[in-house]
């Protein structure tokens, strides 16, 4: 016969035991957005619109030529930080996205901007850099941007991995082409930052390339559908889940909304819904 203490500790274990594994089930990904998507680009204001929205966080610009990227400068790392702690939105990636029209690849003041990103992401706590090669500074077809791109990583690299931050190269190159830059930088906080509408645009299948990758050389994923609502969209977001569920892919644990805005939508109550989405196609957690 069972003692009381016995008893009470056999009738509660499944109720103890099954939230515990509800829970561990739904901790994945914390949702943000872009602040650019948002249209507030390295602008504090941008927190207050998350908030409304109910995101996690902001992935947050560095800035522009025509500002200097002043997120570099403490008193606008100051005016994020306290909206942070005012709205509880964190600051969860940073993002040079003027790269693409001062290009990494040849521009000799981005290694300046590199270098110094790293140490905004310290003081701001985030622990990914996104690397834009867009526009001008795309690498596909251009060896020599490849090589001098190669090259400048190696020389920051070794910062990144003293601060614990990754730097996250999003390309329209395949898989092939990312693992060949990073194995030639040969350092584990170079990654890829991975968008499935840019794999898809740029003639890749999004899903199979995520897959040559594996899961421990993407660093942070980006979810759009530029002028659809996720919903709305072409990519097969149930593959995708499936497969990121399949190969236990989590990253940094962060996927942020970019783009996925109809033409005269209300920015707001699209996005709520962009949210709301990838929550019922992705394991995500609020905290």
């Amino acid at each position: 016969m069972l003692s009381r203490r016995e008893f009470i500790q056999s009738s509660l274990a499944p109720l103890l035991v099954a939230p515990h594994l509800d829970l561990f089930k739904k901790k994945g990904f914390k949702i943000g957005a872009c602040d650019w998507s948002l249209g507030k680009s390295a602008d504090p204001s941008s927190l207050l619109i998350a908030k409304q929205i109910g995101l996690s966080g902001v992935m947050v610009n560095m800035g522009s030529v025509k500002d200097d990227l002043h997120l570099r400068k403490k008193e606008v790392q100051d005016e994020f930080l306290k909206l942070s702690k005012e709205t509880g939105v964190v600051i969860s990636s940073l993002a040079i996205g003027q790269l693409n029209e001062v290009p990494y690849k040849s521009d000799p003041r981005t290694e300046q901007w590199v270098w110094d990103s790293i140490d905004v992401a310290k003081r701001l706590n985030v622990s990914v850099i996104l690397l834009a090669f867009f526009v001008k500074n795309d690498l596909r077809n251009d060896e020599a941007g490849i090589r001098e791109t190669i090259s400048r990583l190696k020389k920051v690299a070794p910062k990144a991995e003293k601060e614990g931050v990754i730097l996250g190269l999003e390309t329209y190159l395949d898989a092939a082409g990312h693992k060949r830059i990073i194995d030639a930088v040969g350092s584990p906080n170079v990654k890829v930052y991975y968008d499935f509408r840019n794999t898809a645009d740029a003639g890749h299948d999004p899903i199979e390339e995520f897959r040559k990758l594996g899961k421990d050389l993407v660093c942070e994923l980006h979810m759009k559908e530029n002028q659809y609502l996720l919903s709305k969209g072409s990519l097969d977001w149930k593959g995708i889940s499936n497969m990121i569920e399949e190969i236990g892919y989590r990253g940094d644990h962060w996927m942020q909304i970019e783009w996925s805005l109809p033409d005269k939508a209300d920015l707001v109550s699209s996005y709520i819904q962009n949210k709301e989405f990838l929550r019922d196609h992705f394991a995500t957690s609020t905290k």
